[in-house]
Order: structure tokens, then C-alpha cells, then sequence
């Protein structure tokens, strides 16, 4: 049996109408949704908030998916945050997505393993869930070219990102072939930019281990989408 294709929700509150309020509690319940639906990963990709309000956001979404969990064991969402690895550590995500010019995998994985060290004998039965987060992070990369990619699995990136597949505003597309040789790297690489459920066999087709978007899960009902992916794909 072929691998289960992995699917990676990227979000965009302001893509959503209404106010600041209104959005974000739009987007927290797309989170759930995506949660219970089965999407494996989400990226936290709120660039323009603060500091303090990134991680607030962040809390609220662990909690949502952490209360989740408690109801269907099952359930195996991972959130991580695009760039900021001190939010992602402070909220208890599972990991950061990082951008091309980003700091490398490898410093991240040192930061985080030093400061889990660091924190492990002030935790105690009383520590808030939101300040736990796991020894070893998920870290994905964003990458836009094969030899990228090559890069990131050499400095021990958990997967990578390829884009833009098919269309990007102000980008040329990669296309298909780019996308072949960039899943030659030793590990999955998913594929990003112009993904619908109609091209989606296409990436899969070239190697990619699975699909990353925005609007292809926050402007439809999520677990349709996933529920053509887990039946057809």
C-alpha cells in the first residue's frame, strides 16, 4: 500500500472578513476543523501579529487541539509556527516551519534542545500544557529549488516545502519537472503553490510525499477536502 499522502494547512486570518476579533475566532475554528478532520500538519503562519499576540494565538490553538485529542486519541495534528521557534516553545507547538533565509535546521534543533534542557527541572505536575513542548521539533523548510531542498535534508530538516508548484503572485511557477528532482532529496518533500484537488495527482505522481495550502483548505469545508485526498489519492 502507497504511503498516505500528508497534508499541510497553512493559515491566513486575513484572509477571512470582519475584524481582528472576528478572524481570529474564524481562525481558530478552522484549526479545530482541520484538527478533527485529520490534516497532519498546520503552520501557524500570522506574520504580522506581535510577539505577544502570536503566542497567545498559538496557546489557544494547542489548547483547541490538545482538548481534541483528549476526546479521539487518534487524532495526530501537529502545529507548527512559521519562524518564531521561541513562540513555538513558549506556546507548546511541536515545531517551526522555516523560511529559505531563516536561521538552519540544525541551530534550531540545538536552541530547542538547549532550552528543554534548560527547563526540565523547573517543570513540575503543575506546569501549564501550553508551556510543554517535545525534546526533538518538527521542522519543515521552505524551499524553492531542488538544490534547496538538498540543503535542508543535509541539515536535518524534518521535510520540506517546495514552491511555487503551479502559480505564486510575483513568482514563476517551478513546474512540475523542479519538483521531481527536488523529491530526489532524502526527505518528503510536499508540494505548495496552486494546489487543487484536480493537480494534486500530478505532484504526487512527480514524488512529492504530500500537499501544502491555504486557500485550498481555509476557503472550503476542510473535511471534505481531506476526504477526497484519503479516498482518491
Amino acid at each position: 500500500m502507497p504511503p498516505r499522502c500528508l497534508l499541510y494547512y497553512i493559515t491566513d486570518r486575513n484572509a477571512f472578513p470582519g475584524d481582528e476579533l472576528s478572524r481570529r475566532r474564524r481562525l481558530l475554528e478552522k484549526i479545530r476543523e482541520a484538527t478533527y478532520a485529520g490534516v497532519d500538519y498546520i503552520q501557524l503562519r500570522e506574520k504580522d501579529l506581535s510577539t505577544r499576540d502570536l503566542e497567545s494565538l498559538a496557546a489557544e490553538a494547542v489548547g483547541i487541539m490538545a482538548r481534541l485529542r483528549t476526546e479521539n486519541r487518534e487524532l495526530r495534528t501537529a502545529l507548527l509556527i512559521n519562524s518564531r521557534t521561541d513562540v513555538a516553545r513558549a506556546a507548546g507547538a511541536v515545531g517551526v516551519h522555516l523560511r529559505s533565509e531563516d536561521v538552519s535546521p540544525e541551530e534550531v534543533r540545538a536552541v530547542w534542545k538547549h532550552r528543554y534542557e534548560c527547563g526540565a527541572g523547573a517543570r513540575g505536575a503543575g506546569t501549564p500544557a501550553r508551556q510543554l513542548s517535545p525534546q526533538d521539533p518538527l521542522i519543515a523548510v521552505s524551499c524553492h529549488s531542488p538544490a534547496e531542498v538538498v540543503q535542508a535534508a543535509a541539515q536535518n530538516a524534518t521535510f520540506a516545502v517546495f514552491a511555487p508548484v503551479f502559480e505564486k503572485k510575483d513568482s514563476h511557477p517551478a513546474g512540475l519537472p523542479a519538483l521531481e528532482q527536488a523529491c530526489r532529496a532524502s526527505i518528503p518533500v510536499l508540494a505548495l503553490g496552486g494546489i487543487t484537488l484536480a493537480n494534486a495527482r500530478s505532484c504526487l505522481a512527480a514524488g512529492a510525499a504530500g500537499i501544502a495550502a491555504i486557500r485550498l483548505f481555509q476557503d472550503n469545508d476542510i473535511s471534505k477536502v481531506v476526504n477526497q485526498f484519503r479516498s482518491n489519492f
